[in-house]
């Protein structure tokens, strides 16, 4: 066992509690948390031992930190990051990285300057079947991929209600945020950047000022087009479900959190798992037992990747690094501006905002919890 490493938890929110109790169950980690919030703060030290903070600066000044976790809404991880950064701590951030996706490649330019791990908290990279995914298309067993449907629906805005930083463009919510993010980062993954985005259109269906859904077109180098649909007001799904299906000269692929489903019209000498035809395997066969477990094994290993390589100097991200995080941030500015082209249908974006310490007195002293 390597040595314990100090890490703070940043922002206690719905992911930010969830990473909070990852980090500080980790038997390598002492872990101290932070949130704006005063009264979440005050009742969850009533029953933690760790020290809280509720003010981001201070917690920097004290705690001789190796390592944060940022989960605070998107607006302020540009300034978070750049703050942890600066004074040499490895940071894990949450999804989306940057709402300038220049921010995040500055991000990422200084962090390897620095020889600092920056992650990005895209969960979907650990789970089994899309690793298998990305293995048997980095092999060319499917042949030449020409067309990708990627797919996001789950039941998280179905009525009109009170906004939330979730829900707000400005704050780094909406559909396409959120959501289209996981499918859009997976096709980054496999193909890169897309050298062209057509026909998007991002739909308002019960919120204001923001999209519920999201459709848009992909061309990538090497002749791939993607369709993507998302729709986070769909309550035909208990929950959020990402699928991705390729077609390709060889055969075709269709992958989602459960399964990897693949026909081939060959036998690929690349990748001999599989015959001709129909073959289907199972997260549950194709994802190794994390050594260290909570809530899930995707979310379990993305911190432990996280810890185990700040606790052995790495100066890289094993998996979802700053540079991948804001080629995904890029992608979405690409849609956005498409969308935002004259016969597109699309709500109105509100402008990127990147949080400061004297933001209108809404920096990261604001109600940052993620």
């Amino acid at each position: 066992m390597t040595r314990k490493i100090k890490v703070a938890v940043v922002g206690l929110g719905k992911m930010g509690l969830s990473h909070f109790s990852i980090v500080n169950a980790h038997p390598q980690v002492e872990c101290v948390a932070c949130d704006a919030t005063g009264f979440l703060i005050d009742v969850l030290g009533k029953n933690v031992k760790n020290k809280l903070y509720k003010s981001y600066d201070k917690m920097l000044e004290e705690e001789t930190l190796d390592a944060v976790v940022i989960a605070t809404p998107s607006r302020h991880h540009a300034t978070m990051v750049r703050a942890a950064l600066d004074r040499g701590i490895h940071v894990f951030c949450e999804k989306p990285f940057c709402l300038d996706w220049r921010e995040g490649d500055a991000l990422a330019q200084l962090a390897e300057e620095k020889g600092l791990i920056g992650q990005v908290g895209y969960h979907y990279r650990y789970v089994g079947a899309f690793r298998e995914m990305q293995r048997i298309l980095e092999t060319g067993a499917l042949g030449t991929v020409h067309h990708v449907l990627a797919e996001a629906y789950g039941p998280v805005v179905l009525r009109p209600k009170r906004q939330t930083w979730r829900t707000q463009k400005a704050e780094g919510g909406g559909c396409l945020y959120d959501y289209a993010a996981h499918p859009l980062n997976l096709l980054n993954w496999v193909f890169g950047a897309p050298q062209v985005v057509s026909g998007s259109s991002l739909n308002s269906i019960f919120s204001t000022g923001t999209d519920d859904a999201v459709i848009s077109s992909l061309k990538f180098p090497g002749g791939a087009s993607a369709q993507l649909s998302v729709n986070w007001s769909d309550e035909s799904h208990r929950k959020m479900s990402t699928k991705l299906s390729f077609i390709g000269t060889n055969g075709r692929m269709n992958v989602d959190r459960q399964e990897c489903q693949i026909y081939l019209r060959k036998a690929s000498d690349a990748f001999p798992d599989y015959k001709e035809g129909w073959s289907v395997r199972y997260t549950t066969d194709l994802t190794e037992d994390p050594w260290f477990y909570l809530r899930g094994e995707e979310y379990s290993a993305q911190i432990a990747d996280f810890v185990e390589a700040v606790a052995a100097g790495e100066t890289t991200a094993r998996e979802n690094g700053f540079r991948s995080a804001a080629m995904t941030d890029q992608t979405i500015s690409m849609i956005v501006d498409d969308a935002g082209r004259p016969g597109s249908a699309a709500v109105t974006p509100a402008p990127a905002v990147v949080a400061t310490k004297d933001s209108g007195g809404r920096g990261w002293r604001s109600l940052f919890g993620r």
